[in-house]
């Protein structure tokens, strides 16, 4: 389909500059923006055949690295919406729109004391989006409090709606992921969430940080900020997408192993045959933690994150990323896993 092919009713631009529209401020372009304001709308670009060229559905842009110019259709969900769809005494259900800021969702859960989703306050991003990368934080994942995800297949327009097991969630995975990357549309998620105080603190910073402090839903959404602040940087000075790289899952075999060499590895247990390692541990005994090389670097109070100090461009984060996972993997014979989607 032509690009300059126009489509009613929504905002459409072409040659856009998407620095404002991704965290790590990328300073690339798009051939065409499409903006949506309405559900409905994505019926539109059915019908001008959007799906059919190169598509790149872009949320708050917290997980995206644009590696270069984008030559193709970046759709932007900007519909908004919180509806009540069901409640009883001791939990609710939420249906909120893919366009709605994460914070909006965390915000209005703490004005109504809403629990399930307080130790994911602070990820920046859209409501959209979290499915796809079950994001999670402080020992808590979103697939937690997600009863279905909606939406479109992008082939045949035809409507879904999906529950949490359809889902196929697994650690910073999903279907969305890997079946249906890149043919799905998500419109809403519901969120099941308890209206009876339920917390959890398993995470050890989390709860090292609580302790003596009584736990309630604005005291452990304080904390889980504080914390954030304390390790990643503010992405409204430093450009980064969060934590780049997934925590590393090796056999236990390998990890005795590597405990010879390296006795104070920091592993989580995740079955009798595989454990899981901090992979900011690794990048930090690789010698990454605070390098810099220009204004493309590793964050110094938390080596899980690649930051742009300024005018990085995408091949300078692209070079320290792919330093990081060369030399981790040369000390540890292990191969980091970049949770960012890399878009070329």
């Amino acid at each position: 389909m032509p690009l300059a092919v126009s489509i009613k009713k929504m905002i459409v631009k072409f040659d856009f500059p998407l620095k404002a529209y991704n965290t790590f401020g990328m300073d690339v372009l798009c051939a065409r923006f499409i903006q949506l304001d309405a559900e409905e709308e994505i019926h539109e670009l059915d019908k001008a055949n959007v799906f059919d060229s190169p598509h790149y559905i872009l949320g708050g842009g917290s997980n995206t690295l644009f590696t270069n110019h984008y030559n193709g259709t970046v759709i932007h969900p900007a519909f908004k919406g919180i509806d009540i769809m069901d409640e009883d005494a001791e939990s609710i259900l939420l249906r909120v729109a893919a366009g709605e800021e994460w914070s909006a969702l965390t915000d209005y859960c703490r004005e109504h004391h809403y629990y399930g989703l307080e130790n994911l306050v602070g990820i920046p991003g859209l409501v959209g989006s979290s499915p796809v990368q079950n994001i999670g934080a402080y020992g808590v994942e979103v697939k937690d409090c997600i009863e279905k995800v909606e939406g479109y297949y992008t082939g045949n327009m035809q409507e879904f709606s999906l529950t949490a097991p359809q889902c196929q969630f697994g650690y910073r995975n999903s279907l969305f992921k890997n079946g249906l990357k890149g043919k799905a549309f998500i419109t809403s998620v519901w969120f099941r969430l308890s209206k009876v105080p339920h917390f959890n603190l398993t995470y050890k910073a989390l709860a090292n940080a609580m302790a003596g402090v009584e736990p309630t839903l604005e005291n452990i959404m304080d904390t889980v900020i504080g914390i954030r602040n304390s390790k990643l940087p503010d992405i409204t000075k430093i450009g980064c997408a969060g934590s780049f790289f997934k925590n590393p899952v090796i056999p236990r075999a390998q990890y005795s192993e590597l405990l010879e060499q390296f006795p104070d590895l920091v592993s989580y247990p995740i079955d009798e045959e595989y454990v899981k390692l901090a992979a900011g541990q690794l990048i930090e005994k690789a010698g990454w933690k605070g390098k810099r090389i220009g204004d493309a670097g590793i964050y110094p109070f938390q080596a899980l994150v690649v930051v742009n100090y300024g005018n990085a461009k995408p091949e300078e984060i692209s070079y320290v990323y792919q330093r990081v996972i060369f030399d981790v993997q040369q000390l540890f014979d292990i191969r980091l896993n970049p949770e960012v989607n890399i878009i070329a």
